[in-house]
């Protein structure tokens, strides 16, 4: 803060002269300066160093001062968007609190583990391994639907031919598909490509938001 330590010092002397609370915040020591002469210095926790920052003024201590508004309100926003805390009055209340977060818990926990497994995984996955996750996370689908709704959707192209089954320009554009290409050599020497669907990274983020928001997919 380009503060004279001197300066720093009576300050810490004056704020805990005021407030005996103020006292836990700081410990009185002492050091050696480059003379070899002992002075006197304090400790201070986070609290203290708050408390002692906030009284000082000039540009350092004013960003300062800033960011911790700044987190307040991000706090006091987080409280208000996904509620406050209860404080029950006895202990009829406090079991009926406890048994309600139990669950709201239990019934976010699917979801968390899954956005978890997705949120961490680096490779692309076949669509029937996407089923397989959703399946396991409470969401009531295989394969054959999950392909099925993804057609319907605009995501795989659900004209037959060579093409079937393969990214729409759609999704596509989202990178939410990588087309894997492989080369089969029939018996009469003639050869054909198959193209697999993969879904991406970006593809399996997109597809939990799907999957998870309160209108999930209505699957035919």
């Amino acid at each position: 803060m380009d503060k004279n330590h001197r300066d720093v010092m009576k300050r810490i002397r004056d704020l805990t002269a005021q407030n005996i609370a103020v006292e836990k915040m700081f410990v009185q020591s002492t050091y050696l300066n480059k003379q070899g002469h002992s002075q006197p210095m304090y400790y201070m926790n986070r609290d203290g160093f708050t408390l002692l920052v906030v009284g000082f003024t000039g540009k350092k201590a004013l960003n300062f001062k800033l960011k911790y508004i700044e987190a307040f309100n991000s706090m006091e926003n987080q409280i208000r968007n996904y509620g406050g805390f209860q404080i029950p009055n006895n202990m009829s209340e406090a079991l009926q609190l406890a048994a309600n977060q139990a669950k709201e818990m239990e019934e976010m926990r699917p979801k968390a583990l899954f956005a978890e497994a997705v949120q961490t995984s680096k490779t692309d996955i076949l669509v029937g391994q996407l089923a397989k996750i959703l399946k396991q996370n409470g969401i009531d689908i295989g394969a054959n639907r999950l392909f099925n709704w993804l057609r319907e959707n605009g995501y795989l192209i659900k004209q037959q031919g060579m093409n079937f089954n393969t990214p729409t320009q759609k999704a596509m554009d989202l990178k939410l598909f990588r087309i894997k290409e492989n080369t089969i050599v029939h018996s009469d020497g003639h050869t054909t490509i198959n193209k697999t669907p993969k879904v991406t990274g970006i593809g399996q983020v997109f597809f939990v938001n799907k999957f998870l928001k309160d209108d999930k997919p209505v699957f035919g």
